[in-house]
């Protein structure tokens, strides 16, 4: 299996709900539902592959606090040398309401000033040639999407594959953002993107054709995957010809992070030589098993795809 890495934002998730219909201002409301998790697209991608027994690097920072401390605890010898800042560890309220839909309410905090030293302080390029890098949460990382083309220079020269997972801009996608996106696509091997990031990018209604065009912009090989919530997956593998598959009809309970865990298996069928149908399945089984559990489950360790029940 190649090795896997994760680069990005990590910060705490309190989940909340749910809550219909909005409250007033100035009043107060009872929910069922209350957890306070791991967080943040890195984040999340990590606990779907340490609950799977997925041997992975994580490369992140955290703030100065006690929420730093709580979660470098959640990935033990994996978080050693993440850098602490001075800041605020970011937080971020998930409003939960009864469609599985969210709302966030998220603080500033230590991700902006995640960097390319810091991700050089864990990530040795030697033990990650030949591997898969997820880069995820450029919005929110500010110091690290400066140096982004260093990163790329970085992960070539040493036979690095950067998967690439963009987030929503937290002021959409202005031409600005889509701009950084496509030049940050430019250098990738992989885009793991939703349905309205893909279509938003190419300018084009239809996902598999918008996701035809966001390849012809990428290096040669490169694979372009769509996720679309309960419709599945898609996507243009390095033939150029297109694969998907379905979603398992489950009840939802929490989608909050789906499209990160959907990531994770994924990129493990990938790592482990799968079929790209197979790992588009294994991506869309583990993110519908993890919406769909409470306490929230991944499935067995070691076994990426085996199907929702």
């Amino acid at each position: 299996m190649r090795p896997l890495a994760v680069i990005g934002n990590v910060n705490v998730d309190l989940i909340l709900g749910p809550a219909a219909p909005w409250p007033k201002a100035g009043t107060e409301i009872i929910v069922d539902h209350d957890e306070l998790r791991v967080g943040g697209s890195a984040g999340n991608t990590a606990l779907a592959w340490q609950a799977l027994g997925i041997e992975f690097e994580i490369a992140a920072n955290i703030g100065s606090d006690q929420f730093g401390r709580w979660l470098a605890e959640a990935f033990g010898r994996r978080s050693e040398k993440w850098p602490v800042r001075p800041e605020k560890t970011t937080l971020s309220v998930g409003i939960t309401h009864p469609d599985g839909e969210r709302t966030f309410f998220t603080t500033t905090g230590h991700l902006p000033r995640f960097s390319l030293a810091d991700v050089f302080a864990v990530i040795d390029g030697e033990r990650l040639r030949g591997g898969y890098a997820l880069l995820c949460g450029g919005f929110l990382t500010d110091d690290l999407a400066s140096e982004y083309d260093a990163f790329f220079d970085w992960a070539d020269s040493h036979d690095i594959t950067v998967a690439l997972d963009t987030g929503w801009p937290l002021d959409s996608w202005t031409e600005e953002n889509c701009a950084a996106a496509r030049a940050w696509l430019s250098r990738s091997g992989i885009a793991l993107l939703n349905e309205v990031e893909t279509t938003t990018l190419a300018g084009i209604a239809d996902p598999i054709e918008a996701a035809r065009e966001i390849r012809s912009h990428m290096p040669e090989g490169a694979i372009v995957v769509v996720k679309r919530g309960p419709d599945g997956a898609i996507a243009i593998g390095p033939d150029g010809l297109p694969a998907s598959a379905p979603a398992p009809v489950v009840k939802v309970i929490d989608t909050i992070g789906a499209g990160d865990v959907f990531n994770a298996g994924f990129l493990a069928a990938l790592a482990d030589g799968k079929p790209l149908a197979s790992c588009l399945a294994a991506g869309t089984q583990i993110a519908s098993r993890a919406i769909s559990t409470l306490p929230r489950s991944y499935g067995e360790p070691s076994s990426p795809e085996e199907p929702v029940s």
